[in-house]
C-alpha cells in the first residue's frame, strides 16, 4: 500500500483546515465514519462538526480541574450549541493523567502511564493526544473497538495531527494499531 503524508512546517492551528480537508477526503476514501477530534476550547470541535458533517464526530473535551466552583465546561472559542448538536462530547479524565498524575505530585516520581506519553509524542504531541483521546472513547464505550477512526488532535491549540488507528480500551493499550498517518507537523 502506498500512501501520502502531509507533513506541515509548523505545528499549530493554522493548520487546522488543511487536517479537516485530509480527514474528510481520507475518511471518504477509506469509508471511516467515526472521528475523534480533541478540543478544550472548541475551535477544532467547531471546525469538524462543519467540515465532516453527516460523519460520527465525538469530541473530547478533557477533563476539569477542581480548581473552581464551577465545574461546567464551556467552549470560549466554538458555537457550544452547534457542537453539543451536531456531536457527541465528552468530558473524562485524561488516560495517562488522572491518578497518575497525583502520584506524581505527591512522591515526586514518574510511572509508566508518564514513560508511555513521553515515548508517544516522539511522533508529535498530537500523535500522544490522538492515541489517548481514542482509548479514552473506548472506555466511555463511545466507538466500537473493531473498526477504524481518525483522530484530530494538535499541538497546544488546534489540529495539526491525523491518524487513522484501531481502538483498544485502556486495560489493552499495548494492542492498539496506529494503521496510518494522515498529517503531522514535522516540527513541534
Amino acid at each position: 500500500m502506498k500512501t501520502d503524508i502531509t507533513y506541515f512546517e509548523k505545528p499549530g492551528k493554522e493548520n487546522t483546515d488543511a487536517v479537516m480537508e485530509i480527514v474528510k477526503q481520507k475518511a471518504d476514501e477509506k469509508g471511516i465514519k467515526t472521528v475523534i477530534v480533541a478540543s478544550y476550547h472548541g475551535f477544532t470541535a467547531e471546525k469538524a462538526v462543519h467540515y465532516l458533517e453527516g460523519m460520527n464526530v465525538i469530541v473530547i473535551a478533557g477533563f476539569l480541574e477542581a480548581t473552581s466552583e464551577n465545574l461546567s465546561l464551556t467552549f470560549s472559542q466554538g458555537d457550544e450549541k452547534l457542537i453539543r448538536e451536531k456531536a457527541t462530547v465528552l468530558v473524562t479524565t485524561h488516560l495517562f493523567a488522572g491518578v497518575t498524575r497525583a502520584v506524581r505530585r505527591k512522591f515526586e516520581t514518574t510511572s509508566p502511564s508518564e514513560i508511555i506519553a513521553q515515548t508517544l509524542r516522539l511522533m508529535g504531541v498530537g500523535v500522544k493526544v490522538g492515541v489517548e483521546c481514542t482509548v479514552m472513547a473506548a472506555d466511555s464505550g463511545l466507538v466500537n473497538t473493531d473498526e477504524d477512526v481518525i483522530a484530530i488532535a494538535g499541538t497546544y491549540a488546534g489540529a495539526d495531527t491525523a491518524i487513522i488507528l484501531r481502538p483498544v480500551y485502556s486495560q489493552n493499550l499495548f494492542d492498539i494499531k496506529i494503521k496510518e498517518i494522515l498529517c503531522k507537523p514535522n516540527d513541534w
